[in-house]
């Protein structure tokens, strides 16, 4: 039984591989940077979310040791059954005063954060409007919820204002949901639109700051705190710009109590650990300090996108530190990748279903910590490409 179950595994990635779209994860040996070692390698890494630099600060891993030490490493079971730790309780307390809400609630992952809230908050009498774009979590979390679901094309405020139009009044509630800053594309929403538009439609407007929080905004506060925009819900991430891990989603106290209730990722899940909180709280304050950080980031971005839509290559407009090379087909995503990493540049193919199909791109995402030195190498690097035979970038 085994042996034919296995047969038909091989066949589906042997179906996966030939469309290009089998994907093989790459083994890190060293701590993570901006030079990190990789298969081996030392190569440039321009893959990563760690936007900061953080994830290796010394007052993180003192405080994750420090935490350890005094309360432990693990947390026995959730937080509902094993009790929820003072740390626990610190942490929301501050990221609430980090974002400017009346509360927040800690989660393990910014995928079970998002999949918590829309299956928490909506059931089959209630709808919700998504953006096309929006992270694979928000998309899983609208199909769990049991909602009525209208995905509407990214950014179209107009489409969306259409939608809520003709399907309001037939749902007791009306959720919108987007990301702040789209992952793959690196531009963001036009959350003062959407604002506008929940407010006329009495819908929920719910944001997504997961690449947005520690980057935009004063002190990083994110992307709603930048245009003056005040969500129902907002999800922050803290495994990118604040280097550590976990998730948390803030608004009124109203929202945290039926999510501690109700959101099942939360409810069922282990706590995550006290050590780990120890070095959130640190996180949270390095990150309100870094606006070095942030200027610097920002600007190796800007300085990439001119250069290499300079060189000829694709590269679509924003403004934050995800940068798109848009190479067409997997396949000459993935050569392209290779021949990076090649000459010492660790930047992925991202190919369907991840985006969509004839969109595959090279996603180059520098880091605070990179040398203005390191970046004209990767620069150099893509101008040599270009120069080489069997180009694979499209013109």
């Amino acid at each position: 039984m085994t042996h034919a179950m296995d047969d038909e595994l091989r066949d589906d990635l042997n179906a996966l591989a030939g469309r290009g779209l089998r994907r093989n994860a790459r083994t890190v040996a060293s701590a993570h940077g901006p030079t990190i070692r990789v298969d081996g390698h030392e190569v440039l890494s321009l893959s990563s979310n760690d936007y900061l630099g953080f994830s290796r600060h010394p007052d993180l891993a003192d405080a994750l040791h420090r935490g350890a030490q005094a309360h432990g490493v693990g947390t026995g079971g959730s937080r509902l059954i094993s009790g929820t730790h003072e740390k626990h309780l610190a942490v929301e307390q501050r990221l609430a005063r980090f974002v400017g809400t009346e509360d927040a609630l800690l989660f393990s992952t910014g995928y079970a954060a998002n999949v918590g809230v829309l299956t928490a908050l909506t059931d089959s009498r209630d709808v919700i409007f998504s953006d096309a774009l929006n992270h694979a979590s928000l998309i899983d979390g609208c199909r769990l919820s049991k909602a009525t679901v209208h995905v509407f094309p990214h950014g179209d405020v107009d489409a969306l204002a259409a939608l809520l139009r003709a399907q309001r009044k037939t749902h007791r509630r009306a959720l919108i949901a987007t990301d702040a800053v789209f992952s793959m594309d690196g531009d963001c929403a036009p959350l003062a639109a959407l604002r506008a538009v929940a407010t006329e439609h009495d819908a929920w407007l719910f944001v997504d700051e997961a690449h947005a929080l520690g980057v935009l905004g004063p002190e990083g506060r994110g992307l709603s705190r930048e245009l003056g925009v005040t969500p129902e819900i907002r999800m922050g991430t803290l495994g990118k710009a604040f280097g550590v891990s976990g998730a948390f989603v803030a608004g009124s106290r109203a929202l945290t109590e039926v999510l501690r209730n109700r959101a099942r990722s939360f409810v069922f899940s282990t706590a995550p650990s006290p050590a780990l909180a120890e070095a959130i709280l640190v996180a949270t304050d390095l990150v309100e300090a870094a606006d070095d950080r942030r200027g610097r980031v920002l600007g190796h971005a800007a300085r990439l996108r001119r250069e290499l839509s300079s060189l000829g290559y694709e590269v679509p407009g924003g403004g934050t530190p995800i940068v798109p090379v848009l190479t067409g087909t997997p396949e000459a995503t993935m050569a392209m990748a290779r021949r990076l990493f090649e000459a010492g540049i660790f930047a992925h193919g991202i190919r369907p279903p991840t985006v969509a199909k004839g969109t595959s791109r090279i996603r180059v995402v520098p880091m605070a910590l990179h040398t203005d030195d390191e970046i004209q190498r990767v620069i150099s690097v893509f101008a040599e490409l270009r120069r080489a035979p069997q180009q694979s970038a499209r013109p």
